[in-house]
């Protein structure tokens, strides 16, 4: 997404704690190269959506409250089209961690400089062909690896499941763009 260097405001979705709604608020943008960037230091983290239906631009966005201070998460089980979400402090992380998901035909993931996990799941994306222990023991290390990476949030995987759910008030993230809820439309990223 490349703006000029003139700082803009943009509109952040912000997440809650264990809440499936999130607030629209607005902050100055983090501008690097004609490109809008995570502010990191901020707690602002770059977010996209990805058609996993078909090849189109993936949508972007920022959020608030992830926390993650290195890295990105991703997930293919996003309520109701799941497509793939992920968050993170770049773009080749956030890539990185698309990438992984392709990869594996969908799962959950984290991934840094010099780590990658993934929770597979190859059953339409949302499911796994693997037992419940399994699984289980595999998504709490993912667990505590995005909580290492610094988020706060007591389920990172399951506030991010829900950032595409259109229908859940305020501010939400779809394949084709910024979604307020409240007013039930898209809107843009740039505060006019």
């Amino acid at each position: 997404m490349n703006l000029n260097q003139l700082q803009k405001k943009i509109r952040v979705i912000e997440a809650l704690d264990g809440e499936l709604v999130t607030n629209e608020i607005e902050v100055d943008s983090l501008i690097e190269n004609g490109n809008l960037v995570s502010d990191v230091e901020n707690d602002v983290l770059k977010m996209t959506v990805v058609n996993r239906y078909k090849n189109a631009k993936p949508s972007i966005a920022f959020i608030k409250n992830f926390g993650i201070k290195k890295g990105a998460i991703a997930s293919s089980v996003g309520h109701d089209s799941h497509n793939i979400i992920a968050v993170g402090v770049s773009d080749e992380l956030i890539c990185k961690a698309v990438n992984l998901l392709i990869k594996n035909k969908g799962g959950v993931c984290a991934v840094t400089e010099t780590t990658s996990k993934i929770v597979s799941l190859p059953v339409a994306g949302i499911m796994s062909n693997k037992s419940a222990v399994e699984v289980g023991k595999a998504y709490a290390e993912l667990d505590v690896m995005a909580k290492q990476m610094g988020s706060k949030l007591r389920a990172p995987y399951m506030s991010l499941s829900f950032m595409a759910l259109l229908v859940i008030p305020s501010l939400k993230l779809s394949n084709k763009g910024l979604f307020n809820g409240d007013s039930f439309q898209f809107t843009s990223l740039e505060v006019m």
